[in-house]
């Protein structure tokens, strides 16, 4: 992204689980292993032990710093909903951004190489598809900031995923016809004040959804900048990234009812 993302702090993070998680119950995690070509990842997936048969999975596409603590407990969030979710490791096992500039470094190889992006995306995507509690007949895509901008690449590669939702991410690609490709269906939230997505960008997007005929919807948070569902990203819109509790709750709930939208 072309923004100052944020890791969750230990206090940030437990804020987090007490206001926006539901209880665990009986949530169980495990990290996994995963290859994409000659690299090694270690992603992290999360299921409710309490329900038994094959559920939908969703796959949680992580900020530029790498995965962590932020995109494990959104996939904890969704196990409680009764998805099976893999938080995916889009850099590798063992890489993580220090600094921002790092993580810009980072981001800006994969958003340069879309078809190693693609690749990376797959590749968690796959490693899903396999796991015995998850219907490969239902499986989504969810990502925040280079996050979102990853999951609408996985989409326009023709991924068989039944949808993606992108959380505050970029939405410009490399070409635009590749949204023929398109399965399932697209859903962006997005900040209404966010500086680091301009108002071409989004229009270009919608039109690149309208000509390849995509089942898409796009949900606009006043106010809102980037990284809004971050409570790390601080309270200070001026900055560009901010969290606001209220489009974190909204669009929440927004990916929920799009979700749902695929019967169990």
């Amino acid at each position: 992204m072309r923004t100052l993302s944020v890791c969750l702090s230990l206090s940030a993070l437990a804020a987090f689980a007490v206001v926006a998680l539901p209880a665990a119950g009986a949530v169980k995690t495990a990290t996994v292993d995963y290859v994409d070509g000659d690299q090694l990842c270690e992603g992290f997936l999360a299921w409710d032990d309490a329900v038994t048969g094959k559920r939908p999975g969703v796959v949680v596409v992580h900020e530029w710093m790498g995965l962590g603590d932020y995109a494990k407990e959104r996939a904890r969030q969704l196990a409680a909903l009764g998805y099976v979710a893999f938080a995916a490791d889009i850099y590798g096992k063992g890489i993580r951004a220090k600094d921002v500039a790092e993580a810009g470094r980072l981001a800006g190889r994969f958003k340069g190489d879309l078809p190693l992006l693609r690749s990376r995306a797959r590749a968690a995507l796959d490693t899903l598809a396999k796991d015995p509690r998850a219907d490969a007949s239902r499986l989504f895509a969810i990502g925040y900031c280079f996050g979102g901008t990853t999951v609408l690449e996985l989409a326009r590669s023709g991924a068989p995923v039944a949808g993606v939702v992108s959380f505050h991410g970029g939405l410009a690609t490399k070409d635009a016809a590749d949204a023929k490709n398109v399965k399932g269906r697209v859903l962006v939230l997005h900040g209404a004040a966010d500086p680091y997505v301009p108002p071409a960008e989004v229009a270009a997007f919608q039109k690149e959804m309208d000509e390849a005929k995509v089942d898409w919807q796009m949900v606009f948070y006043a106010g809102a900048v980037h990284s809004f569902t971050n409570p790390a990203a601080g309270s200070d819109p001026a900055k560009g990234a901010a969290y606001d509790a209220k489009a974190d709750r909204r669009s929440w709930e927004a990916m929920k009812a799009f979700l749902s939208e695929v019967p169990r």
